[in-house]
């Protein structure tokens, strides 16, 4: 197995939350009007230090879309998925575009988002 080559961003840096490998630059930030299973999720232009998973079809709340998961390369975590096609012409801004579940990454801040269980609110969104 060859030597792990990640690339290290410069600015505010979303990471992943598990061994905070860089993932993607707070300006390339889209929406943070997104949800994922396990809670809020933001849309991203660009992420780096990433593989890609299988290609499958989802169907989300906002229709069916062709997805692959995205892993971070420094410890293989899940983090979220990229959009390769979108079947809705209304949706189709979000093709190429990638999603990161809040509560996989690190803010900008080094902050970690914990999900609200419960009707608790248990975390806060300090980005």
């Amino acid at each position: 197995m060859g030597k792990l080559f990640a690339i290290t961003l410069d600015g505010r840096v979303y990471s992943c939350k598990h061994c905070e490998t860089h993932l993607s630059l707070a300006e390339d930030l889209m929406s943070r009007n997104f949800s994922s299973r396990h809670g809020k999720a933001y849309l991203f232009d660009k992420v780096v230090n990433v593989t890609v998973g299988e290609k499958e079809e989802r169907l989300m709340i906002t229709g069916m879309h062709t997805v692959v998961d995205i892993f971070c390369v420094g410890c293989g975590s899940i983090v979220g998925w990229k959009y390769e096609a979108a079947h809705d012409k209304d949706q189709k801004y979000k093709e190429g575009k990638f999603i990161l579940e809040r509560f996989k990454v690190l803010g900008p801040d080094g902050g970690i988002y914990l999900p609200v269980v419960e009707g608790h609110d248990s975390g806060s969104e300090e980005d």
